[in-house]
């Protein structure tokens, strides 16, 4: 065995940058993969639950497979970088494909194309991934540098997973918005009250953004106004229908500008001579529009749905642009300084390593289901936030809370994991991690029971949910680590391409469960059907109807109170399952590494 020397400065940036670039990728595509294909291009709930599954099920074969290609590769660049770069490039570009999807398509070809782009991206991932934590063992040779190691890849990886989940849904947004109004495709129409009649509408918001009684009502006959509408075509086919939900738009009453976050307009054809118009605006605003008797208004109105199709594919050109750039940095600064001298295994000799180390297969579980805890939540959170939380700011409170979850997660492992470190050891930390974890589900699900409405107390679940998180990914990580030296001196082999690229798997292998969750979730409680009701001018009015009346519910109270359900009382269910699996197998305590290590070096 070669000598090993400490990283370098740069070799620790550069070996943290790749963990940023590979983990924003792989949020993007776990938070995000069910939402834009089942709530943007509406395909069907259960149908991408079960896609996602079963490429997890494809990883089970297409992971450790991976692990021994990586193992028996041999370059003048080592056995890692050159499937790392191959892997990168790849996967940037399905991921660009996969959130790319052909407007044209449905039905089964979009079903077909969901499930070919996804299955590719996991594969493409695994390329990189494998390869990129099998650098671990072969870096370090135990002890306070691998943890060292493993600590900052988790914390940088977090910055990256931070990253997206903090800026998606608002720099999606932002971006279709952007390119829709200049699309070249786009019309504008002038529509004015002197040919038809609009019911007009004035509504304020409170200062979480949901609808409040207080309703202006201009009468029809006595209202002068005026609505220029830009749109593409496609939009002013059959009924003029748009609802730019968090999208801010001016308008004019009387020589008062004001912003408002909503607008609704609805026009049942093109030749009706009836139409409905709602601005829903802030208490400042109101105060100043509420004696005004005129209207004029210039509107870029596209749909929400377009905005966010084509805000996320370009989002992904971005995402993996930067993924390319930032495992790059890592190719050139980082070369494998040592190896561990093995034998090659054939397939068969290689699963019954796997199987033989215990101790491999207790974290795997552990991982899985602390996982799927995880993603059962993060997966059904914007959801949460659209049709529970409601409020035309939903996805200015969904970006404020992921701020904060973010930010809880990075601290947990830049700064509560080191200073824990230093009181406990890793299992006395693993056990804080889990059940800080457990205590925030049951906060939040105290939360769900008394139907809490506004963002900021489910900051104090997101402390401990997200601290947690933060925690144990690093924790997890050195773990999976250990079972190495374990395993080298319970079998005589490493084997750490074979064991890391269980963490891929089993990490993939729980976003899939879990969206299969999530799936079903939005299936039995309708949550999407029931936000989906085709708005006609009736409908409009009756709508604004129920908040004169201050009975407002974006969907039925039995789906947001499963939703709540579901987002709550499984994590916690798992969780326990995963405290007791691991308490009951894992026995690599401080001591016990200690003396496989001076074991193994005595061999050696």
């Amino acid at each position: 065995m070669e000598t090993k020397k400490g990283l370098t400065g740069i070799e620790k940036f550069a070996y943290g940058i790749g963990a940023v670039g590979k983990d924003m990728v792989y949020m993007l595509s776990a938070s995000y993969v069910l939402y834009y294909f089942q709530d943007i291009l509406k395909t069907s709930a259960i149908a991408m639950g079960i896609i996602l599954l079963v490429a997890r099920i494809f990883d089970a074969f297409n992971d450790p497979i991976m692990g021994i290609i990586v193992a028996k590769t041999k370059t003048k660049w080592g056995k890692f970088r050159p499937w790392l770069l191959i892997g990168t490039i790849t996967n940037a570009v399905i991921l660009i494909l996969m959130f790319s999807a052909p407007p044209s398509l449905d039905g089964s070809g979009l079903v077909a194309y969901a499930a070919v782009t996804y299955i590719l991206w996991g594969v493409t991932y695994t390329m990189m991934d494998i390869p990129y934590w099998s650098m671990i063992p072969a870096f370090t040779e135990g002890g306070k540098e691998r943890e060292g190691l493993s600590a900052l890849a988790r914390s940088c990886a977090g910055v990256g997973s931070a990253v997206v989940t903090i800026i998606t849904v608002m720099a999606v947004s932002a971006m279709g918005t952007s390119l829709a109004a200049k699309s070249a495709n786009n019309i504008t129409k002038q529509i004015t009250s002197a040919d038809t009649a609009i019911s007009t509408f004035v509504i304020e918001l409170d200062a979480d953004g949901n609808p409040t009684s207080n309703v202006i009502e201009y009468e029809k006959d006595k209202t002068d106004v005026s609505v220029s509408v830009t749109g593409s075509e496609r939009a002013f086919e059959g009924a003029y229908v748009f609802n730019t939900d968090n999208t801010n738009y001016e308008f004019t009453v009387n020589g008062v500008t004001a912003d408002t976050s909503k607008v609704e307009f609805v026009m049942d054809s093109a030749d009706s001579a009836e139409a409905g118009l709602v601005f829903y605006v802030d208490h400042d605003a109101y105060e100043k529009i509420k004696d005004s008797d005129s209207i004029s208004a210039q509107l870029t109105m596209n749909s929400t749905l377009e905005v966010e199709r084509l805000g996320f594919s370009s989002f992904s050109i971005i995402i993996g642009v930067l993924f390319i750039i930032f495992i790059g940095i890592t190719c050139l600064c980082i070369k494998e300084k040592s190896s561990v001298d093995m034998q090659t295994a054939s397939v068969s000799q290689m699963f019954k390593a796997l199987v033989s180390n215990d101790q491999a297969m207790t974290v795997v579980i552990t991982i899985v289901l602390f996982n799927t805890a995880t993603y059962i939540t993060s997966n059904l959170l914007i959801y949460f936030f659209k049709y529970d939380l409601a409020g035309s700011n939903w996805q200015g409170n969904y970006t404020l809370f992921n701020t904060f979850a973010g930010g809880m997660q990075i601290l947990a492992m830049m700064l509560f994991f080191p200073l824990l470190r230093k009181a406990f050891n890793t299992i006395k930390i693993f056990y804080i991690g889990v059940f800080s974890a457990i205590g925030g589900y049951i906060i939040l699900l105290a939360l769900s029971i008394i139907g809490a409405k506004s963002v900021y107390p489910f900051f104090i679940p997101g402390f401990f949910i997200m601290g947690a998180v933060g925690i144990l990914n690093v924790i997890c990580t050195i773990f999976l680590a250990n079972t190495c030296d374990y395993g080298e001196f319970k079998n005589g082999r490493r084997d750490e391409s074979v064991i890391f690229s269980m963490q891929t798997f089993v990490v993939k292998l729980a976003s899939g469960v879990a969206a299969l969750v999530a799936a079903i979730c939005l299936t039995v409680f309708n949550i999407q059907e029931q936000s989906d009701v085709d708005m006609t001018l009736a409908v409009l009015l009756d709508k604004v109807g129920s908040i004169k009346n201050n009975i407002v519910e974006t969907i039925d109270t039995g789906a947001v109170f499963g939703l709540r359900m579901v987002m709550t009382l499984a994590p916690i269910a798992v969780l326990v399952i995963a405290l007791l699996v691991f308490r009951a197998k894992y026995i690599l305590t401080d001591k016990k590494l200690k003396e496989i290590s001076g074991e193994l070096k005595s061999r050696s």
